[in-house]
């Protein structure tokens, strides 16, 4: 221990940052450690460790303290200035080091270090052994030594004879002995003993009592070739024993590259050959043997466990296993093409590495016996023409160590029902998607040899341009599986098929996404009708390929083009029929539609802007014309004579002005009634009608003035003309026929107004419609005087039956009345005369005027 000392200073010193330990130039020696009960101690016990620090004036104002494997250990009890004392309690490690240090927060010395060596006392040796061979000079005796003590331990064998004589050998920390053989009785009984100790104990073995033929052993066989088979499962062990082989059995172990050794699976082939298993491809081996056997006479007296006879090891014989064939059939599936089961494409999956060494070289499409294709290593499909009524093809592949079997290609159909698919669950990242099925109860179970023998399952990306058919077989003890490789937003026919030895059966199959996410693709609008409030539309599905999710609802968004650019939205779900119609606000619309999916809404489609269709102006026109026509063809019914009387005014109106005048009527004149009457004159005559006849006779200007005065009417100094004077005379002249009294009016305007004659009044009494329709045709009055030059005319409290017709029309008193009052005379009242307000410049002279005919 004074040896290590320096060297573990040393490396303290180093790792602490101070000075070289002591015997190295420029190390000072500050002080020294004590352990107590001593620096080796038994493991679990309490140690007590104290610092002895020298007095040194430079040490004033550090600190000593005390590191037990890097760890500060607090202190326990300070003996004096310069000694501290620090305690360990169960010490569990069997190697520490503890060092000292002087120390304040800017530096660091070491006073000195120490090793700490924990041990145990020595196990009870078990096992004990001895053994030699027939040709061996030594005897080899062996045993367990049980626990680690961590401390030097030493083994005596004791060897006693019958005739009491010891033989003693000694060794240390060692768990065999060899005894020369000449030392030993070959005819004696003799015992062995094994006694260990140490430091801190003993312990004895139980005693091992023999004799020389008990302990013989076989001699060790000799490996004399070594074999791999062509699997590289197997190698085949060459051997041979020195002595006789019979009531032997033979032991092999084995140990890989830098391994441990281990009991192989030896099976004896035959004498001299044996066959070990569970090998590796391409992996170096190195392989020992021994033979046991059962002696005869062989007397067992001792305590030993042992009770096979063993030889020792062989020498180790080694070599590397070559590459491994496939042993198991390769996966393999088909599909057909357009133009049925003739077109033919054969998938397959390259053999399991584990089941086999070296690269795949190629892979043979068999028909029975015949070679049909051979197809290079990087292809997994082959495509060829077979004839429709091929049953069944073969795969094989080939690798540098050998062909796995012939894996059988189904191409008809068994009849059967498929399993039904269940769940098709996506993962949460979107990489792969869970498929769990059952198979259909089947009241008629399958004949012999329809047992399913696996199952398949296919998917394909739908709307993709590179259609890429992925495909997995499973087990049929499995009833769910994961299908991989899958991207997110694409759509995946999923189609599951079970395989018999009778055929492929009916298949399952459904639609899945892997992770849905928001469409790619704005749907169009295509309008069919739009109206005022009504709108009719219609549009396609996106492309399977853009939808990247089963679409849930269509959102169309309609915005007014008016200036209140109002928006409005409307869900339609996606399994609406369609066209579809739609409540829309008036006017133009501006459209666009959006698709959405669990994930979300999609991009908008492209703006469409429509407006409401106008009316057919000509159909209008159409209609307008027949209904006018039917009322005008109704009201001519209705009014006809009406009707006509107005239509002649009315083109009368647009000739010459003499056309317009009405000529008097000579039968309205009550001279000629008198005259067509009994020839006596009536005592009074009507309402402003014609006066009686009386004699002519000439009068003088004073009664004349008298009897008819004259009217002076103001206004203007201008002089009338002569036409003037004349058209004057002939408004207020008198007229030999019935005229009607009408009640004082204003004319609002300059232009003369008409008064209906009694004749039409009688006729024609229009109103509504018809009333409007013909108010502006204009009639001559039978009176002929203008309100633009009377504005009162004489109007008495007869009943007469007057209204107002619309458009300005004057009606007139009824015939009946005028007829009933024929031959009463009234005397005008003279208030109620008419004057002219129209200025003339010159005064009219009333008098009788009778009427030319």
């Amino acid at each position: 221990m004074g040896l290590s000392f320096p060297l573990w200073t040393f490396i303290i010193t180093l790792l602490s940052g101070s000075s070289l330990p002591a015997g190295f130039p420029g190390f000072i020696r500050r002080g020294y450690l004590t352990v107590e009960p001593a620096p080796v101690f038994r493991l679990g016990s309490d140690l007590t460790v104290y610092c002895h620090v020298l007095k040194d004036r430079d040490q004033e104002g550090l600190t000593i303290t005390l590191e037990l494997n890097g760890e500060t250990v607090s202190p326990w009890k300070k003996v004096n200035s310069t000694t501290i004392m620090f305690r360990l309690f169960n010490v569990q490690i069997p190697r520490s080091k503890v060092l000292c240090k002087l120390r304040n927060p800017q530096l660091s010395l070491v006073v000195d270090g120490l090793d700490l060596h924990g041990g145990r006392p020595p196990d009870k040796p078990g096992n004990v052994l001895c053994e030699m061979t027939v040709s061996s000079d030594v005897m080899k005796c062996s045993w367990e030594r049980g626990n680690t003590t961590h401390i030097l331990t030493t083994y005596n064998s004791s060897l006693s004879r019958e005739d009491g004589t010891q033989l003693l050998e000694q060794v240390q920390d060692a768990k065999e002995v060899f005894i020369p053989r000449a030392k030993i009785h070959e005819n004696s009984t003799q015992e062995l003993i094994i006694k260990a100790f140490n430091l801190f104990g003993e312990s004895w073995s139980d005693p091992l009592v023999f004799c020389v033929k008990d302990i013989l052993i076989p001699e060790a066989p000799l490996i004399t070739q070594l074999e791999f088979g062509n699997n590289s499962m197997t190698a085949l062990l060459h051997w041979k024993a020195s002595g006789s082989s019979e009531n032997v059995r033979a032991d092999v172990r084995l140990r890989s590259d830098e391994g441990f050794w281990e009991v192989g699976e030896g099976t004896e082939v035959s004498e001299g050959l044996i066959q070990v298993g569970g090998l590796r491809p391409l992996t170096h081996y190195d392989f020992q043997m021994r033979v046991c056997d059962f002696p005869s006479g062989r007397t067992q007296r001792s305590n030993s466990s042992r009770r096979l006879s063993c030889s020792r090891w062989s020498p180790s014989e080694g070599g590397k296993s070559p590459g491994k064939g496939p042993s198991q059939q390769i996966q393999v599936w088909r599909t057909f093409g357009p133009g049925g089961p003739g077109e033919l494409t054969v998938l397959w999956k390259p053999p399991s590495p584990e089941d086999h060494s070296g690269a795949v070289q190629s892979y043979l499409i068999l028909l029975g016996q015949e070679l049909q294709a051979m197809c290079d290593a990087a292809l997994s499909q082959w495509s060829l023409r077979v004839p429709v009524e091929l049953q069944e093809l073969g795969v094989s592949a080939v690798t540098s160590y050998g062909t796995s079997p012939v894996a059988k290609v189904p191409l008809r159909l068994s009849g059967d029902r498929g399993p039904v698919l269940r769940e098709l669950t996506p993962a949460a990242d979107g990489t792969s998607v869970s498929v769990t099925w059952s198979m259909p109860h089947n009241p008629n179970p399958p004949r012999s040899g329809g047992e399913t023998l696996h199952y398949v399952i296919e998917w394909t990306g739908v709307g993709v341009q590179r259609k890429e058919l992925q495909w997995k077989q499973v087990s049929r003890d499995q009833n769910s599986t994961s299908i991989t490789g899958v991207t997110a937003g694409v759509r995946y026919n999923v189609s599951l098929y079970a395989v018999s030895s009778r055929g492929v059966s009916a298949l399952s199959s459904e639609l899945v996404y892997s992770k849905e996410q928001e469409p790619a693709y704005g749907p169009s609008i295509l309008v069919l009708v739009h109206k005022a409030r009504r709108i009719l539309i219609q549009w396609e599905e996106p492309p399977v390929g853009k939808q990247r999710g089963f679409i849930t609802f269509y959102t169309v968004y309609l915005r007014t083009l008016d200036s209140t650019g109002q928006s409005f939205s409307v869900k339609v779900p996606a399994s609406e029929p369609r066209p579809l119609g739609l409540t829309c606000p008036a006017g133009a619309l501006a459209l666009q539609l959006t698709a959405s999916t669990s994930a979300g809404e999609g991009r908008r489609g492209d703006q469409v802007f429509s407006e409401p269709e106008s009316p057919a102006v000509g159909l209008v026109i159409v209609i307008v014309f027949i209904v006018t026509f039917f009322i005008a063809i109704v009201a001519n019914m209705m009014f006809c004579s009406c009707m006509r009387e107005r239509v002649k005014e009315k083109v009368a109106s647009w000739g010459p002005t003499w056309l317009r005048d009405n000529l008097p009527k000579v039968g309205n004149s009550n001279a000629i009634r008198l005259l067509q009457g009994s020839g006596s004159e009536p005592s009074f005559s009507p309402y402003l009608s014609d006066p009686p006849l009386s004699p002519i006779s000439l009068v003088s200007q004073e009664d004349r003035d008298d009897g008819y005065p004259t009217v002076h009417v103001h206004g203007s100094p201008v002089e009338p003309t002569p036409f003037q004077a004349l058209e004057l005379l002939e408004h207020v002249g008198y007229k030999p026929q019935i005229a009607t009294s009408v009640p004082p009016t204003k004319q609002t305007q300059d232009q003369p107004g008409d008064v209906l004659s009694n004749e039409d009044q009688d006729q024609c009494v229009l109103g509504g419609l018809l009333g409007d329709f013909l108010s502006h045709l204009e009639v001559d009055s039978p009176v002929g005087l203008n309100f633009s030059l009377v504005e009162e005319l004489l109007w008495t409290n007869t009943p007469e039956a007057t209204a107002l017709l619309n458009g300005g029309f004057l009606l007139v008193r009824n015939e009946e009345e005028v007829d009933s009052k024929q031959g009463e005379t009234e005397t005008p009242d003279p208030e109620d005369s008419c004057c002219s307000q129209e200025t003339v410049g010159t005064g009219l002279t009333g008098g009788y005027f009778p009427q030319q005919l």
